[in-house]
């Protein structure tokens, strides 16, 4: 794999800022490590940061580096800050930044697939709500969305009233419940046809637990499928290296991109 940090200006934050990414390469002779890479552009896989971390952390907690070589998959993982991948009520306009100029700058910089059905996303805590969100609200742009101890219920009181600075800098003082920040109402309008693919993965032992069950339940009403990966575990990296293992294996991969691995069990919300 090759591994490139890189700075861009963003025009929608009006300001420089990182990403790092990971782009296969076909090898032979690494030691301890193989290379893959398909003819054909690669599939990509965007990776969100939480609240705490930067677009570094994914690579420095995980092995994510060697196990996405075995996928020949690409790992896109931008810098947001403690924005919750929104157009801040205070602060710059993280979404659209995410959303729609990530991508075009992707595409200027590294010869990744374009194609919607090799366009992936995934994220950690603050990055899996990010995730679900462009799943939900972008079903146009990515096959599959996957959330790790995500916090899928924004309007809940253990996110709302534990982080009150960082949650008023992103959504402001109003409600956000039946909002396009609001993954639930995005659930109840979603057209269950278009959506990607969804997989919702917690530790049980984790405070983000009854998140969780909300964001299934609502899922259930509205008779959309979702992927689960559900046992003992906290709100900690141990757990995350182990989980995005499980979101490789389960992504709608082409077959030249498969590569070895079990998904886990999948639950019908």
């Amino acid at each position: 794999m090759a591994l490139a940090h890189t700075y861009v200006f963003s025009e929608s934050l009006l300001m420089s800022t990182s990403l790092t990414v990971i782009l296969p390469q076909a090898t032979n002779a690494q030691i301890g490590m193989s290379g893959t890479r398909t003819a054909a552009d690669p599939s990509v896989l965007y990776l969100l940061h939480g609240l705490s971390d930067d677009d570094t952390i994914w690579l420095r907690r995980t092995s994510i580096e060697r196990y996405a070589a075995d996928y020949g998959i690409a790992v896109v993982m931008p810098r947001v800050e403690r924005s919750f991948y929104q157009d801040m009520a205070h602060g710059e306009r993280y979404w659209t930044y995410v959303s729609e100029e990530l991508p075009a700058i992707v595409q200027q910089l590294f010869r990744v697939s374009s194609r919607r059905e090799d366009t992936f996303v995934a994220g950690l805590s603050m990055g899996g709500y990010g995730a679900m969100r462009l799943g939900l609200a972008r079903p146009d742009r990515f096959a599959a969305a996957a959330s790790l101890s995500g916090a899928l219920d924004i309007a809940h009181p253990f996110v709302r009233d534990a982080r009150e600075d960082f949650y008023t800098n992103a959504f402001g003082e109003a409600d956000v419940q039946g909002t396009g920040a609001d993954l639930l109402h995005l659930l109840r309008e979603a057209d269950p046809a278009a959506l990607p693919a969804l997989m919702v993965a917690c530790g049980t032992e984790d405070d983000l637990w009854p998140m969780q069950e909300s964001f299934l339940a609502v899922a259930a009403e509205r008779g959309i499928d979702v992927t689960t990966s559900f046992g003992p575990g906290q709100h900690e990296w141990g757990y995350w290296d182990a989980r995005i293992q499980d979101v490789l294996a389960w992504l709608p991969l082409a077959g030249a991109d498969r590569g070895p691995g079990t998904a886990p069990g999948t639950a019908s919300a």
